[in-house]
């Protein structure tokens, strides 16, 4: 849609968009997602799981009506910034509220299959963009916070948070509706209230009355799964995928390819997908740390590739006719498959798993500050990296940070796949 906007003859607004305020528009949403982490992360522990999903829609349906009833690009920029809030806000809410819920055996499946409904809503996006009038598509659009309101009011607070407030009766009835029991054996209905009491027996360690402190991120288990939730989120910002999605047509365009930019990001979008699919068939088989090595050494193949490509087109006289219509599309869909099957959905399934549960929804809420920190410094220098260094230094520098990655992740990251989450203080 930006590319529309920028493009006189075909935006359907009454103002242009220049370059410099596209870029804007990209870095509000980071700023907006930056607030989001911050609010949301303190008001888990204080209202709950569910009534912070509830909250997520309110920005949403601010930003589609900002969308439809936009006058100037000021609408725009604050449409994107609620846009970037309630991004911001699904990072924080939702991984913990899967992880609270599920079974570990599915928990890795479940936390990416979030990352695969993010990505078939961006496929719909560039879908949708391409082939519908502007303000058709907020009509359209605003239907769906909506009835996730509606649909949200059937499923209860997570029982984790229910035990914190002493509430041992609705926690109860929680855990067994999200176990899905419904059997009437006596061994079923053992199997059931043995892990519930498990988990109740876990709780019951803190007093409800202990507050989290200062002292509490001190810890030598704090320091270190927030070390290491730090570390996974510059990898999986510095290793490019997100300017590479941000600035697709800026890419394409350095390189000379003469693919239409509603062509690439629509297959774009379907390699994402089949990347987050990969992913939630494999997480819970082969574990995080191997698809997270797996996805940053290919990325890293991938990125030097494609900068290699770059230094060609930009830098000799080299003939690349014969490539320009299909080999950078090609190495592209590889950086963003290789990133979609680990780095992307895969950072938030272990950065749930190794925090702490008395500092987890603060603590992830810490790690995704700084995952929209590094996403609006990513945003906002690479145009002018790419313009002074080439987009071949640009994806060097990116294949630099997966190499990182890859080295880091091998040697420091523990396997999670398949440990409780009520037993990960001790």
């Amino acid at each position: 849609m930006l590319f529309k906007l920028q493009t006189p003859a075909e935006s359907p607004l009454d103002f242009e968009v220049s370059v410099e305020q596209g870029s804007w528009m990209g870095a509000l949403v980071c700023l907006g997602s930056l607030l989001a982490n911050v609010f949301f992360g303190y008001l888990l522990d204080i209202v709950g799981r569910k009534a912070c999903i509830y909250c997520l829609a309110i920005p949403h349906i601010c930003f589609w009506c900002l969308v439809y009833f936009a006058q100037s690009i000021e609408y725009l920029y604050a449409a994107r910034f609620c846009g970037g809030m309630t991004g911001g806000g699904n990072y924080v809410v939702i991984p913990i509220f899967i992880g609270e819920v599920v079974d570990p055996a599915i928990r890795g499946r479940l936390t990416s299959l979030f990352t695969l409904t993010l990505n078939s809503g961006m496929l719909v996006g560039y879908t949708m963009s391409s082939n519908l009038p502007y303000h058709l598509i907020p009509l359209l659009v605003i239907s769906l916070p909506v009835l996730f309101l509606l649909i949200e009011t059937f499923f209860p607070e997570t029982p984790t948070y229910l035990l914190q407030r002493a509430q041992v009766e609705k926690a109860e009835k929680a855990f067994k509706f999200y176990q899905g029991h419904t059997a009437e054996s006596k061994q079923d209905i053992d199997k059931c209230n043995a892990k519930f009491s498990e988990l109740r027996d876990a709780m019951s360690q803190k007093s409800q009355a202990d507050v989290v402190t200062w002292r509490d991120f001190f810890s030598k288990r704090a320091i270190r799964a927030l070390s290491m939730g730090s570390m996974l989120i510059l990898i999986n910002v510095f290793t490019g995928s997100f300017a590479i999605l941000n600035y697709t047509s800026s890419i394409f365009g350095a390189v000379k390819t003469d693919i239409h930019p509603n062509t690439n990001t629509t297959i774009i979008g379907l390699v994402q997908i089949i990347g987050t699919i990969t992913a939630i068939i494999l997480v819970d088989r082969y574990g995080r740390k191997m698809l997270l090595m797996l996805s940053t050494a290919s990325m890293g193949i991938c990125l030097a590739a494609f900068g290699m490509y770059a230094f060609f087109a930009e830098e000799t006289s080299v003939d690349l006719t014969p490539y320009r219509s299909w080999l950078p599309l090609l190495l592209m869909a590889l950086i963003v498959l290789a990133a979609n099957v680990g780095v992307i959905p895969v950072t938030f399934v272990v950065l749930v798993e190794i925090l702490p549960p008395k500092i987890r929804s603060k603590g992830a809420s810490f790690c995704l500050c700084l995952l929209s920190l590094f996403t609006f410094i990513l945003i906002k220098v690479f145009p002018p990296f790419m313009q002074a260094f080439g987009l071949s230094a640009s994806m060097w520098a990116c294949a630099s940070f997966a190499a990182l990655g890859l080295f880091y992740i091998a040697i420091f990251l523990p396997e999670t796949k398949g440990k409780s989450m009520s037993k990960e203080e001790s």
